[in-house]
């Protein structure tokens, strides 16, 4: 989809929409896996199992088995990454194929064997945990090799899309159902995959990196990140409670996949319409600070409220957790395409941290439910555990104990550091904001910044292409800038060919001469 036609900021219409949704094999096929995946390992019910089937300990050992494989995935995937790159440099579909499909197998099989039903359930979870967390590595690599416009709005269609392929699975009687996501839907969204893969440019730093050789950039990568790994991680602690409840409660679990899928819809629409709007920013951090109030309240009304609250609450924190977790995967392919570092190793971290999080929240909410302590009911003992690691996560976000006695850190904006780590959505700023009535015009530092945001305006730079590019007009070297951006000089280099065929410019000199004397009042446009 073009944007930039003038239509921006414009009213929805339908043709609109469609260009957003526009279907191709990486959109699809993000969304038939994301389905798939919620048929499995989503809420606390098999929505396409017997349910006779679907017993407390069934349903508790696989979501525990699942839960922790998952989350030890992204573990190893992040030391591996690190210490054997050339593992993570090509599509391995097939060995992400087989636990999958053998998880289904088990969880099928356990219908038809009781004796070994938990066994064959606790297998299927294992298994299915390391087929979810490898397929996820995979679409994320393929986002993050893409532009980076076509990458999140493949990520964000393709949420929608998931919601969508759902709710068309009830369509298909429960028995067939079962055996076709295996045999049918399985092989289809892998095949997505494979098609994709073949047309990504493989010389892109994030592939060809080897992060031992400049360990200093993915220690800032770490120290840039946290802060909103840990944020996303809240979200997953509280799920991870919810996750328990609808486990330990089958009114809760039997229309919590429902109900969030349906708001995790309308999430999604909801957040391809922002994207679209260029002038909107969004940082996990501060997404998270936007969402705090509505969370914190939703669990301390917990053990005040009806039964029928629970199922409801659940419904919208999946649907809620469904988006951060967009958010997290578009900022990491975004850290992954301006650092030049390997997107298994920028992803496993968030993923290690935030569904780490969750399975304590799982295991705590299901401790928490079999016991009072000092006259407390469960419920409210799991309402206050959530409201303290809500609260802890918002303090951490708004920079800690660091921030608070630090007077560097007073001057900036909350939930930012020295080099912006949020996720601009709309393809990393491609177009600087308009001012509006009343509001105060941008400030800038002097004439070079200037002619910089206005290059940027009129080209769609993303943002790292419009810092590097006025390190280069300000005459720095490809080594001066590679180390003030704390990014390998390959890395640099790639910028620089992105902004120069951008700019259709072939020389540093012709960059000079564009920036020093752009004025977009000789095009006819606004200055």
């Amino acid at each position: 989809m073009e944007r930039g036609n003038g239509s921006a900021g414009g009213p929805i219409t339908g043709s609109l929409l469609y260009r957003l949704l526009k279907p191709n094999a990486a959109s699809l096929g993000y969304g038939l896996f994301l389905a798939i995946n919620a048929a499995s390992v989503w809420g606390g019910v098999f929505p396409f199992l017997p349910l006779e089937f679907q017993t407390r300990g069934i349903i508790f050992w696989f979501f525990l088995c699942q839960s922790l494989v998952f989350s030890l995935s992204y573990l190893a995937s992040l030391l591996g990454s690190y210490f054997l790159p050339r593992a993570t440099r090509s599509f391995l579909v097939q060995f992400t194929i087989a636990p999958y499909f053998l998880g289904w197998c088990c969880l099928i099989g356990a219908i038809y064997f009781d004796g070994w039903a938990l066994r064959l359930v606790a297998a299927g979870g294992a298994l299915l945990g390391l087929g979810s967390a490898g397929f996820y590595m995979l679409w994320q690599r393929l986002f993050a090799s893409m532009a980076s416009e076509e990458g999140d709005r493949n990520l964000i269609g393709g949420t929608v899309w998931g919601a969508v392929f759902y709710f068309a699975l009830y369509l298909i009687p429960v028995a067939v159902t079962a055996f076709l996501i295996p045999l049918v839907f399985l092989p289809l969204f892998a095949l997505a995959i494979v098609l994709e893969s073949r047309d990504i440019n493989r010389d892109q730093p994030m592939f060809e990196d080897v992060p031992r050789e400049h360990p200093q950039v993915y220690r800032r990568v770490i120290g840039d990140y946290w802060r909103s790994a840990l944020c996303v991680g809240a979200l997953g602690f509280c799920t991870g409670i919810m996750r328990s409840l609808a486990v330990g409660n089958p009114s809760v679990g039997s229309l919590v996949n429902v109900l969030s899928m349906a708001a995790t819809l309308v999430a999604a629409l909801a957040l391809l319409i922002a994207w679209r709007h260029q002038d909107l920013h969004m940082d996990v951090v501060g997404a998270y600070q936007a969402f705090f109030p509505f969370v914190i309240t939703s669990f301390l009304l917990l053990p005040f409220l009806a039964p029928e609250y629970e199922r409801w609450l659940a419904a919208v924190l999946y649907a809620v957790y469904s988006v951060f977790t967009v958010l997290m995967m578009i900022q990491c392919a975004q850290a992954s395409r301006n650092r030049g570092i390997n997107p298994v190793f920028i992803y496993g971290f968030f993923g290690c941290i935030v569904y780490m999080l969750h399975d304590v929240g799982f295991l705590g909410g299901t401790f928490a439910e079999g016991i009072r302590y000092a006259g407390i009911a469960p419920l409210a003992g799991i309402a206050l555990a959530a409201v303290y690691l809500l609260g802890l996560m918002y303090f951490v976000g708004q920079g800690g104990f660091r921030r608070l006695f630090s007077r560097r850190a007073a001057e900036e904006p909350a939930g930012c550091s020295a080099r912006s780590t949020g996720i601009e959505l709309v393809a990393l700023q491609p177009r600087a904001p308009k001012t509006r009535p009343g509001q105060a015009p941008p400030v800038y530092q002097d004439r070079m910044s200037k002619q910089a945001a206005l290059v940027q305006r009129h080209y769609r730079l993303s943002a790292r292409e419009t810092e590097v590019m006025e390190l280069i007009a300000r005459g720095n070297t490809v080594a001066r800038i590679a180390e003030d951006l704390v990014v390998s000089e390959n890395t640099i280099r790639t910028h620089c060919r992105r902004l120069y065929a951008k700019l259709g410019i072939h020389k540093k000199q012709e960059l000079l001469d564009l920036v020093g004397s752009f004025d977009p009042a000789e095009l006819g446009e606004e200055g």
